[in-house]
Formats: structure tokens, sequence, C-alpha cells
């Protein structure tokens, strides 16, 4: 967990996911104590992170999926659907961003989380293909399909509020204020609040209960190269608000602006109050996520440090 109580090592104690310095993972953070990579740093870290989604045996995952009750298949589709979707829709965002970016290092860096994002896409674009999960039969269809597993919070998030300060970059690339909004949309919000949680409690549900080992495999893949991607908008936040006072209000404004849509994505559609998903309930969730939060909001130099 974050808090790092846990008597065995948790995943993210793992040297490749310390490696990142994403702030959530340090306890150093509750003093605002880590040290963040450079851009050049993290470039080279994911050269040496690489990953295949062609080389995961999906064989034991079909058995599984299908060994599930129909009920239990159906709620999971909606974390599935979610990832799916989301990492779609982020990799195209991302272009804007990246020629936005105010050095070549950062450029450099976020090309290479283009490429990540695409491989993300295709992880699941192989899973629901090997597993079976949908009918459809391409890329396309597939995306079409599970997307009626989202509800409307998600849609408000991706294709309202992110993509409104995307298309403000892309007409007007130099605006430093509408890339601080869109970097803490994008790397705190969606990636390192709702993306890096989900993860945390769909791996451990299936860890703890032994199934789907191609899937948390990969799984533990997108979720470190995307603690990477969270390391490097907690670098440029933190720059940004070093800078000038605007940014800092730019960011704080954008995280009460986002607030209940990204509440309302962690619920699914056919969530009941007290209900458990993946084995904790939703305050547990919420919980996690604002820890997560905290600890970068620390480092980045806006909430108060231990």
């Amino acid at each position: 967990m974050i808090d790092d109580t846990a008597s065995s090592p948790h995943r993210t104690e793992r040297a490749d996911f310390q490696a990142t310095r994403d702030p959530a993972l340090m306890e150093g953070a509750d003093r605002g104590q880590v040290n963040l990579l450079s851009y050049h740093e993290l470039y080279l870290l994911w050269e040496r992170q690489q990953w295949q989604t062609q080389t995961i045996d999906f064989t034991q995952d079909r058995e599984d999926w299908w060994g599930f009750p129909e009920e239990e298949r159906y709620q999971r589709m909606y974390g599935l659907s979610s990832f799916f979707i989301g990492e779609q829709k982020v990799a195209e965002e991302l272009g804007p961003i990246m020629r936005a970016a105010p050095t070549e290092e950062m450029k450099i860096f976020l090309c290479t989380q283009i490429a990540d994002e695409a491989r993300h896409v295709e992880f699941f674009n192989r899973f629901y293909q090997e597993v079976g999960v949908l009918d459809a039969g391409d890329l396309h269809g597939r995306l079409e399909e599970t997307s009626a597993h989202l509800n409307p919070n998600f849609t408000t998030l991706f294709d309202e509020m992110l993509k409104s300060r995307v298309d403000r970059l892309a007409r007007e690339p130099e605006d430093l204020e509408a890339m601080v909004e869109a970097i803490t949309l994008y790397h705190m919000v969606i990636e390192g609040m709702l993306a890096l949680t989900g993860q945390h409690f769909i791996i451990t549900y299936n860890e703890d209960n032994g199934t789907l080992p191609g899937f948390v495999e990969g799984f533990n893949n997108v979720a470190r190269d995307e603690h990477r991607h969270v390391a490097f908008g907690a670098r440029f936040l933190r720059e940004m608000a070093q800078r000038d006072e605007r940014y800092r209000d730019a960011i704080q404004r954008t995280l009460v602006e986002c607030g209940p849509a990204a509440d309302g994505v962690l619920a699914p559609p056919w969530y009941e109050e007290g209900m458990e998903l993946f084995g904790v309930t939703m305050d547990e969730t919420r919980a996690f996520a604002m820890k997560a939060l905290e600890r970068r909001m620390k480092v980045i130099g806006l909430a108060p440090v231990a």
C-alpha cells in the first residue's frame, strides 16, 4: 500500500518501480523530500524498462475469464473498459502536449510516452482478442463495444475537460498555462489518481485470487510505465509552480474543477452504496487515490509537509 506498512514487499517497492521516483511511492514525499529525475534521466529509464505485449501468454486468462460467473465478468468490464478506452484517448491527446512542451528534453520524453500509450492500447487489444472478451473483430470495434460499460463522468473528464485544454494547446502551443492545466489533468489526475489507483486494486485482487496471470504480468508493466509518466508530471509542475504564482493557481484551480468528475469515474454505473470493488470499499479506494495525490502535491510544493 502507499503507506508502506505491509509486512512483505509490495510490487511498488521493487527496484524497477522505485526507479521511476514517483512521489506517491516514496515515504520521503510526506516531508516533501523526493529527488525527482531529470527529463533526460526519465528518458534513459524508459530505454531500460522496455517490454513486449506479444510475449505475454493469455492461455490461462482465457480459462479463468470464462470460468467467472457472468455477473463477475460484467462487473470486471468497467475496470477493463476504463483502461482500454482511456489509454486510446490519452494516446490521441499527447501529440499537442508534446509539441507545446517548452524544452527539447521534455519533448523527447513525451515522445516516449506516446509510444508507451500505444503499447498499452495494444496490450488491452491483445487481451480482449486472445481471451475472447468481446464480439467485435478489430480494435475499432472493440473500443466501440466496450464503451457501453463507462459512466458519464468518464466522458466529462476525457472528452470535455482534457480535450478542451489539449485543443487550446494545439491552437496556441505557447500557452504555458494551458500546458500546466493539461499536465495536471493528464499526469496528476487521470494517470496519477485514477489509473494507478485502479491498477493497484485490480492487480492485487487478481494476484490474491490467482487469476488472469497474463493480464497481471502486462498490467504491472503498464503501471510501471505510468509511474514514470507521473514522475515527469511532478517534475514539470514543480518547476512551473516555482516559476510563477499563476501556474500554482492553475494547478489548484484544475484540481478543484475536475474533482467531482474524477471522483465519479471511480464508481461504475451499477455501483450501490456499500458495495466492494475488487475486494475494497469505495472509501478505501478514495483514500488510496487521495494519499497518492497528496504526496505528489507535497513534492510539487502545493501541500503542507509533515
